[in-house]
């Protein structure tokens, strides 16, 4: 339990989204060091300035994690020097149909794929033979209260949620006897500029401060899956028990259209 509780080296991707940076400050202290992976460059430089006045060492990778080539070169020099002993799976794309229906538009499809799904895939395999070898080691992965049930308006974001979900916890029961912890991060909606552009309702809406604070207390108690907050998780829950067609007009009730 110490050793989840305090990891020292951490690996956080999508650190300049809004989770990611409140996430990347949750772990900045003296002692601590921060790999941290993002795509605006300003942002990250902001952070690390941030993170490093708070103590930590900080390591940024400014890399698209739709080039998955740029991205395992970045990853074979970080872990050639740093023993992962944390790493928050956090970057992620979204997408969602027109306003009159169309089709999600195809490469946002493809992009999202990469990010959502593949890059974690990538980092999970380019983790396991340092942390195997070192007989421990916690991989977190960020999926959302949409792989409960699938939301009309995002079908492919809620699709590579709900396989993040299923991924993890395979990952968990196959490494449990490696001693790698394997938590699936499942939050409900949080303030961001991804979070105003998606479509619907977003009841119980979370500040990135508080999801930072409830997801590391959530992986030093080693919780399988972190789930917040209460009411919404219980009723996206719900969804999924219930009959199909009830739920898709319990959500069209509350707002989500399609």
């Amino acid at each position: 339990m110490h050793r989840l509780a305090s990891p020292r080296v951490i690996l956080i991707t999508g650190a300049t989204g809004a989770i990611g940076q409140a996430l990347a400050m949750a772990y900045a202290r003296p002692g601590n060091t921060l790999l941290l992976q993002g795509r605006q460059v300003a942002i990250l430089d902001s952070l690390a300035q941030q993170c490093r006045q708070a103590g930590a060492q900080v390591v940024t990778g400014v890399v698209d994690l739709t080039d998955h080539q740029s991205w395992q070169t970045c990853l074979a020099t970080w872990l050639a020097q740093w023993p992962v002993e944390l790493c928050i799976l956090n970057a992620g794309l979204n997408t969602e149909v027109g306003p009159d229906g169309e089709a999600e538009p195809w490469p946002a499809v493809e992009a999202l794929l990469d990010v959502n799904l593949k890059s974690v895939m990538l980092t999970v395999h380019a983790l396991l033979p340092g942390m195997r070898q070192r007989g421990g080691g916690q991989i977190a992965i960020m999926s959302s209260l949409a792989a409960w049930f699938g939301l009309p308006d995002t079908p492919t974001y809620s699709a590579t949620k709900a396989a993040l979900k299923t991924y993890g916890e395979s990952l968990r029961g196959w490494l449990a006897g490696d001693g790698i912890a394997v938590n699936v991060i499942m939050p409900g909606y949080i303030q961001s500029d991804m979070c105003d552009r998606m479509p619907g309702p977003k009841p119980f809406l979370l500040q990135p401060a508080q999801a930072a604070s409830k997801i590391r207390r959530g992986l030093a108690a080693d919780c399988p899956r972190i789930t917040f907050p209460f009411p919404l998780n219980w009723g996206t829950r719900a969804l999924a028990w219930l009959p199909v067609k009830l739920s898709l007009f319990i959500l069209r009730l509350l707002g989500y259209k399609r």
